[in-house]
C-alpha cells in the first residue's frame, strides 16, 4: 500500500523549546491514522508544520512522493490536502449547502474567489451528494448557525471532504460532541473511508473514539513519537500509560 503522506525527521523549535523533535511517520492510502498524546506534546504543532501554518525548523514532508515542505496552506489545498480546526470553521449565516459549495471552491482558488465568486463553480451537485452522505438532507437549506454543535461538527467534516481531497487532517472532531451525534460522526467517517477510500489523520483526546476508528495510532510525548501501533497494542503499552498518568 503506497504512502500518501511521508513525514521525515520534522522539527520545530520556539526559542529553546523543542515542540516537535524529530518526528517521522507515514500515512498509507486508504488509512485512518490516529494521533494522540498528552496536552502540550506537540500534536497541533506537528499538524501545523505539515499543513503550512508553521515552517519546520528541519525535516521533510512529502505528498505522493513530492516534497511539499514549507508550502503555503493554499498551495497544499490545491494539491488535495484539506483540514479541520479545533474551532468550527462554518459560515453561520450561510446554509449548509452554501457552506459546502464554498469549501469546494477553496480547492479551485483562494479565499477572495470564494467570497466574491458569482456562481457555484458547478459544485451544487457535489454539495448535494455530500449532504446526503453525511445525512444532512433535512438541514440542507438551514443556516449553519442554527444547527446544534454536533450537527455543525458533521458539516465541518463534510466540508473537509468536499472536492475529493487526497488527504484530510481532522483536529479533534469529537470535541464537545454528545454521544448520540458522536456515533453518527464516527459512522460517517468509517463510511467515507470504506466507500471512497478516503485517507485521513485524526488528532483526538477521546480515546474510545480514536481507538475504535483508526487502524493505527501514533502516540506523541514531549515532541517525539512514543509509539506507533495498533489500537489494542497502544492500550497495553506501559510507556503510553506512563506518559498519560506518570510513574
Amino acid at each position: 500500500m503506497s504512502a500518501v503522506l511521508e513525514v521525515t525527521d520534522i522539527k520545530k523549535s520556539f526559542g529553546g523549546i523543542h515542540a516537535v523533535n524529530g518526528v517521522s511517520f507515514d500515512v498509507r492510502e486508504g488509512e485512518i491514522l490516529g494521533l494522540i498524546g498528552p496536552n502540550g506534546c506537540g500534536k497541533s504543532t506537528l499538524f501545523n508544520c505539515i499543513l503550512g501554518q508553521l515552517t519546520p525548523s528541519g525535516g521533510e514532508v512529502k505528498l505522493d512522493g513530492q516534497i511539499v515542505t514549507g508550502l503555503r496552506p493554499s498551495e497544499l489545498n490545491k494539491l488535495g490536502v484539506s483540514r479541520t480546526f479545533q474551532l468550527l470553521q462554518v459560515f453561520p449565516k450561510l446554509s449548509v449547502r452554501e457552506n459546502l459549495i464554498l469549501a469546494g471552491q477553496e480547492h479551485q482558488g483562494n479565499m477572495a474567489s470564494r467570497l466574491v465568486g458569482r456562481s457555484d463553480a458547478g459544485l451544487t451537485g457535489a454539495a448535494n451528494q455530500m449532504i446526503g452522505f453525511f445525512k444532512l438532507d433535512h438541514l440542507a437549506d438551514e443556516p449553519a448557525g442554527g444547527l446544534s454543535y454536533g450537527q455543525q461538527k458533521l458539516l465541518d467534516a463534510a466540508m473537509a471532504f468536499m472536492g475529493g481531497p487526497r488527504l484530510v487532517l481532522l483536529d479533534e472532531p469529537a470535541g464537545g460532541v454528545n454521544p448520540s451525534m458522536l456515533a453518527d460522526l464516527k459512522e460517517r467517517l468509517v463510511a467515507i473511508n470504506r466507500e471512497k477510500n478516503a485517507t485521513f489523520v485524526v488528532i483526538e483526546h477521546n480515546m474510545e473514539f480514536v481507538m475504535s476508528l483508526c487502524s493505527r495510532v501514533m502516540v506523541m510525548a514531549e515532541g517525539k513519537v512514543l509509539a506507533m501501533e495498533r489500537p489494542d497494542e497502544v492500550r497495553k503499552n506501559p510507556a503510553v500509560i506512563e506518559a498519560y498518568l506518570g510513574h
